[in-house]
Order: C-alpha cells, then sequence, then structure tokens
C-alpha cells in the first residue's frame, strides 16, 4: 500500500502519480508550452484537436483538430491493416489570441447519422485544416475522407461564413481525375500496374494532407497518393473548394505523410514523416525555389535524443506566428494507439541552420 492510497475509501481506484499530477495540471491554465502534457481549455477540459491545423484570421488564432473520444478500436473490416481508431465525433474548434488560452468553439463539422455520409461515425476523417479565401470571404475545411478500410481515399470539403463554423459539407471526391501530372513520363503513362495509371479514370488517391495558401491567394493540395508512395501537389481552384487539374508527382517512392508545408525567405519548405502507422518515424524536411519543385531535401530536421523518432511525435502543421517574419512552431501529435483521445501535443520552435530546419526538445517554453 503507497501513502495516497491510505487515505482513500476500500475499493477507490489509485492513479499512478504521473497520471494524477497530468489531471491535476488539466485544470491550471496553460502559461507555457509544456509539450506532451495534458493542455486545459480556458473552462479546464483537455484540449481535443488531433492531427490539427491553424488559421489566423483579424487577430486571433483558430486551432482546427479531430475529435477523438470513445473507446479505441481495431475495426473488423480492416484488420489486415492493423490500424486503430474511434468513431468519427467531428471536428474542434479552439481560439486563442495568444497561442495559451484556448477557449472552445465548440464542434464545427458535427458527425452525421447517415451511414450514407462521409460524416457518419463509421467512417474516416483525418488532419483538418481551414483555409481563409480572401475573395469569396469563405472559409474552407480540407480533410482526408475516406472508408472504414481506407479505399475511399478521398477529399472531404466543408465551407462556412465564419471561422468557428458551423461548417456547411459539399461532399467528398478524389483530385485530378482524368488529367496526367505536369511532370509525367511516357513510362508512367503505360505502366499498367502504376497506382498513377490505375487511378486515372476515377482520381487520385488523398490520404494524409494538408493546405497551404501561398503570397499570392493561390492556393494548393499537398496529399499522399499512390497508395501512399508518393505525394501529389495540386493547384486549388480560385474559390478553393476543388482541384484545377494541375498537379505534380513529387517524392516520387518515398512514403511519405503527414505533410506540413511553408514559405520563408521565398523558398517552399515541407516537413513530413514516414509511414509507419501510428508508431513515430525519423521526419523528413525538403526545400524548394518553386512549389512545383525541384523539391531538394534536406534530412531529419530533428536532433538530439529521439531525434530518430521525432520526439515520440507526428508532425501535422506548421504555424507561422503572426507579425514575426521568421518564427514558426512545429505542430505534432504524440499518437496515442491504445488510447487515441489521451494523444498529446509537441509544439516545438524552428530554428534553422542555413536553408535547414531544425528542431530541439525544448519541454517548455513561451511562444511570445
Amino acid at each position: 500500500m503507497n501513502l495516497l492510497s491510505a487515505f482513500l475509501p476500500v475499493g477507490c481506484r489509485v492513479l499512478p502519480l504521473a497520471a494524477l499530477f497530468a489531471t491535476l495540471h488539466a485544470a491550471e491554465p496553460m502559461t507555457s508550452i509544456r509539450s506532451g502534457e495534458v493542455w486545459p481549455d480556458t473552462e479546464g477540459k483537455m484540449i481535443d484537436a488531433h492531427g490539427g491545423g491553424m488559421l489566423f484570421h483579424e487577430g486571433t488564432y483558430y486551432w482546427y483538430g479531430e475529435i477523438k473520444q470513445g473507446k479505441t478500436y481495431l475495426p473488423d473490416v480492416n484488420k489486415s491493416w492493423g490500424g486503430t481508431r474511434v468513431d468519427v465525433t467531428g471536428v474542434s474548434c479552439y481560439s486563442s489570441t495568444d497561442l495559451l488560452k484556448w477557449k472552445k468553439e465548440g464542434n464545427v463539422l458535427p458527425a452525421v447519422n447517415d451511414p450514407a455520409s462521409d460524416l457518419h461515425p463509421g467512417k474516416v476523417l483525418e488532419r483538418p485544416k481551414v483555409i481563409y479565401n480572401a475573395k469569396t470571404k469563405k472559409f474552407v475545411m480540407w480533410f482526408h475522407a475516406d472508408s472504414l478500410n481506407y479505399a475511399a481515399a478521398g477529399c472531404g470539403v466543408a465551407v462556412s461564413d465564419t471561422p468557428n463554423g458551423t461548417f456547411k459539407y459539399l461532399g467528398s471526391f478524389r483530385p485530378d481525375k482524368g488529367v496526367w501530372p505536369v511532370n509525367v513520363t511516357e513510362e508512367d503513362k503505360k505502366d499498367p500496374k502504376s497506382p498513377l495509371a490505375r487511378d486515372f479514370e476515377k482520381g487520385q488517391m488523398a490520404r494524409d494532407l494538408t493546405v497551404f495558401v501561398d503570397d499570392d491567394g493561390k492556393g494548393y493540395l499537398f496529399a499522399a497518393s499512390e497508395d501512399n508512395a508518393t505525394m501529389h501537389i495540386s493547384e486549388l481552384s480560385d474559390d478553393y473548394l476543388k482541384t484545377t487539374g494541375k498537379f505534380a508527382r513529387v517524392f516520387p517512392g518515398r512514403l511519405m505523410e503527414a505533410p506540413a508545408v511553408f514559405k520563408r525567405g521565398g523558398k517552399y519548405y515541407i516537413i513530413a514523416s514516414g509511414c509507419t502507422a501510428w508508431a513515430p518515424n525519423a521526419a523528413r524536411s525538403a526545400v524548394a525555389d518553386s512549389i512545383w519543385g525541384p523539391w531538394k531535401e534536406l534530412g531529419n530536421p530533428c536532433q538530439g535524443e529521439k531525434a530518430d523518432i521525432t520526439f515520440q511525435s507526428q508532425g501535422t502543421y506548421v504555424l507561422p506566428v503572426a507579425g514575426k517574419a521568421d518564427k514558426f512552431i512545429f505542430m505534432a501529435d504524440r499518437w496515442n494507439k491504445d488510447n487515441l483521445p489521451d494523444s498529446r501535443y509537441i509544439w516545438l520552435p524552428i530554428g534553422f541552420e542555413g536553408e535547414k530546419p531544425v528542431l530541439h526538445w525544448m519541454g517548455e517554453w513561451s511562444p511570445k
């Protein structure tokens, strides 16, 4: 019997000390970034925004992410994949002006009880990202919309008049149907076993994804495609609601997912991960003078202990800090596959060695 249990009624479950302290910490307001700990919102409840992205609009940051609630389980129809999941609940939104105090705005794209809908609890909704269209004055959400066995591999799109929703779901599709990439080869076209050729008529696969808006307002989709083997970069229409048919294949055969894209000093950067399901792996980084490439790989941006597993996390977004021209935050998830709702957040400032982005572990730091 430990000392704590001596003061508890018989039969009362004793939490491990680490879990107890994390629970107590959850009610405390955040005064610094403490990666890997429980992060509370302004109501003292655990922030639930996984695989997410950030939008800065009119002085406020909006953080969108997957709501992970309920029991973690292995879908019977997908045992060969070996993945775990929770039912789709929707997309959360939190707002902040300082990146520390996060107000819960609510579920801005709730699940619906319609088996035919992409938003049904039994489907897959991952990595929501929201961008603002200055021409249409609409907030546009993109996410990976999929079937339980990950065969659909499409993009879901929703729109809202306000950043805190509720978003109206427009449906899902596979991008770039019936067109070849700008850098296609004749061998790519003729290879009947190529996923690129296989998916030509029905559209290209899109799994882990992000969207990026350039300085000129042009939008782009980055998505793991071709059975996750190769990434595609697709130009978005002026209203950001679909792809135009102009796209490129990048990092062929490199098996990259979890793309996070940003721009610094006129150059385009990407930080991504390998494909090892919920298990963390070494991050990759690359740079290009044009968004269409060629992209030059720069290696693992992480340095120090556990750099080979991205400090036990997987990236999801790179946030340019408002008003700070050269300040960026790497946002990542520390997935807990056995209890996905308890997955934690890892945020780290990005440094640079020449043109290479660099990440060092910092257990506590201030974003100011």
